[in-house]
């Protein structure tokens, strides 16, 4: 069988770290970026310093549009850049893995590209403290993703392998909604209190105040994945949270210190509407995504809007 084509569209702090490790495995992948970005790629590389993949620059292809066929199409960008993003892709690839945060994009991602979008998360740690240089500090790294459509497994198969050939773990979940809340269920608490008060998860968890506020963010966002299909254990969650290393923080948290937008709409905000398209209350989450929202001269995020992920 000849190798997977990939395409990765957004050379962040996650879309960098995969079209880096895929390159260097060998895998054929091209990275689509704004034209600076794909020039500086083409020029000097991705550099990449991980705990996980080791240090290495990696030189994939780059270009501003992706007009050729590709049989995987990763899509890495922030959501608030997805529908600018997309313009760029010109082609139809066979299968589109996205793996921003939280849920509305899949729908989203759906009207553009029909069944071939599937459900995607990656769990990293993982920054991009100037273009084209990643930094990947935690652990831990794995892809997973999932279709409710049987026919796509070998699909997903096939790309999962070629992640796991480039030394990136990936795996092939049982449903859509399991895997995406199995992400968000973590991520929704551990960035809620991180970024409500600009403190990693250890001291989270030694505060007796804070410690019951990720547990309030645990359970309700465990209570909405639930009525959404997925199947999730609050006192599983806790204790990673627990094994966690004690300097973790969050993206949204990062966002906010680099005086960037968090992502409010994409992560609180869409347990938000989870919870409220079956009758839920988050009051925990809805809390703490307020004061998030005040610590960063932002809107809190919107709960009547069933996407949000769309608004660029």
């Amino acid at each position: 069988m000849s190798a997977l084509r990939f395409a990765v569209l957004g050379p962040g702090a996650v879309g960098g770290l995969i079209a880096a490790a895929l390159h260097r495995a060998g895998q054929p992948v091209t990275v689509i970026a704004r034209e600076p970005t794909a020039e500086l790629i083409k020029a000097e590389g991705i550099d990449v310093r991980s705990d996980v993949l080791g240090n290495f620059t990696a030189r994939p292809p780059a270009a501003p549009r992706l007009d050729t066929p590709v049989d995987v199409l990763v899509v890495a960008t922030k959501a608030g850049g997805l529908a600018d993003a997309v313009e760029r892709v010109t082609d139809e690839p066979e299968l589109v893995v996205p793996m921003l945060n939280g849920l509305d994009h899949l729908p989203w991602l759906r009207q553009r590209f029909g069944a071939r979008a599937v459900a995607g998360t990656i769990r990293v740690e993982s920054d991009l403290p100037q273009p084209a240089t990643v930094v990947q500090t935690s652990p831990f790294l794995l892809v997973e993703m999932a279709s409710d459509d049987p026919s796509r497994r070998p699909q997903l198969e096939a790309a999962a392998g070629a992640l796991k050939a480039a030394n990136v773990p990936a795996s092939v979940g049982t449903s859509e909604a399991q895997v995406m809340w199995s992400k968000l269920v973590r991520l929704n608490a551990l960035a809620c209190t991180t970024a409500a008060v600009d403190r990693p998860l250890g001291w989270i968890r030694d505060d007796p105040e804070w410690s019951v506020a990720l547990d309030g963010c645990i359970s309700e966002t465990v209570a909405a994945g639930v009525a959404e299909g997925a199947r999730l254990d609050a006192g599983t969650v806790r204790s990673e949270l627990d094994n966690a290393h004690a300097e973790l923080g969050s993206s949204m948290q990062r966002d906010i210190a680099a005086g960037r937008a968090p992502e409010l709409d994409q992560i609180p905000g869409a347990v938000l509407r989870a919870a409220a398209r079956h009758g839920l209350e988050c009051p925990t989450v809805a809390r703490l995504a307020a004061q998030i929202a005040r610590r960063a001269g932002v809107p809190p995020p919107n709960t009547d809007r069933p996407d949000g992920s769309a608004q660029a």
